[in-house]
């Protein structure tokens, strides 16, 4: 079980200035490998009364502000954000040999940029969005098939479904942003980009050790 990493090495003098430009370039590269599923897939780590927990999420949008995700505002992962909106980010792409870490805090975005991307989703989602009580306990497979079955038939296919209330997106305004890429002998190179000023607009590389 173990495996011997170095297909690439990661330098200070290759990356971007800025850790966003840095993510898209890696991410480019994640979707264009075949042996990764889901590029956008991360895992999302919250802490909820001291106890963390984690769970995977796509991302959605990624800019100079941060990580965008959207969920069910009434969520375990919701709850936990509302109580400490610290969060950890992981992008485990094994493939390549790389992971991401971010290192920020959540917070919702307008009801806007909600609305445009609940709008741009397939009908299915929009219906399961709003079909589910995400988090809550459910009796049964059958009460949520009929639960959703109940809202399709009020919002059938090419009507306009209404973005629920308690649906949403969050911004992660990233604080650290580490990349890692594997190499030979457990030598892997760490860049870690932290905020190196008052005003919170520049970033310094730190190298880490492995």
């Amino acid at each position: 079980m173990r495996l011997s990493y170095g297909q690439a090495g990661l330098s200070e003098s290759e990356v971007a200035n800025d850790p966003i430009a840095q993510f898209k370039r890696w991410l480019s590269d994640a979707v264009e490998n075949i042996m990764i599923v889901e590029a956008n897939a991360m895992v999302l780590s919250t802490i909820t009364n001291d106890v963390p927990i984690s769970r995977s999420v796509l991302l959605k949008d990624v800019s100079t502000d941060g990580f965008t995700f959207f969920t069910n505002y009434s969520s375990r992962k919701a709850s936990a954000i509302s109580e400490n909106p610290k969060v950890s980010l992981l992008f485990p792409w094994y493939p390549m040999e790389r992971q991401v870490v971010i290192i920020g805090s959540a917070e919702k975005v307008s009801a806007q940029e909600s609305d445009d991307y609940f709008a741009a989703r397939p009908w299915g989602s929009q219906i399961g969005a709003t079909a589910s009580a995400q988090s809550e306990e459910l009796e049964s497979r059958e009460v949520l098939e009929a639960r959703y079955a109940e809202i399709a038939a009020k919002y059938p296919e090419g009507s306009l479904v209404p973005r629920p209330d308690y649906w949403g997106g969050y911004l992660v305004r990233p604080v650290s942003i580490e990349f890692w890429q594997g190499r030979y002998s457990r030598l892997h190179d760490r860049l870690q980009y932290v905020r190196s000023d008052s005003q919170k607009t520049d970033w310094q590389v730190k190298r880490l050790n492995p």
